[in-house]
């Protein structure tokens, strides 16, 4: 019996990536508050309180629950420290996930005051 060359098996996938969401950071001012929005929709905030001493204390980020797992508080927290400190601001980070960004990143230019321990 005669030996038949196998068949080259040849497989592939094309995998369609899905669209790359829009992300927007922005300062709402009214609202004391940075939000990051995706694709038009509010996804997060994080808030911001001036002092007597004319510094921003940034205590809390929220991220709404659809939106956690893909990076938005790091896009946020970031976009709002650049804005910031292109504004010449001081930030007083009393939010953990502010605290963990400035730990991990460097923001050009921007003024940090820690809060006391």
């Amino acid at each position: 019996m005669a030996e038949h060359p196998s068949p080259s098996v040849r497989w592939s996938q094309r995998r369609e990536e899905p669209p790359m969401a829009e992300t927007s950071v922005e300062r709402d001012d009214e609202n004391a508050r940075y939000t990051i929005a995706v694709d038009g929709e509010l996804a997060g905030f994080t808030e911001i309180h001036p002092d007597a001493d004319g510094r921003l204390r940034l205590p809390h980020t929220v991220i709404i629950p659809s939106y956690r797992g893909q990076g938005l508080a790091g896009t946020l927290v970031g976009g709002a420290l650049a804005d910031i400190a292109a504004r010449g601001e001081t930030v007083v980070p009393l939010c953990p996930v502010v605290q963990k960004y400035l730990r991990e990143n460097t923001v050009e230019g921007l003024r940090v005051e820690w809060p006391d321990a």
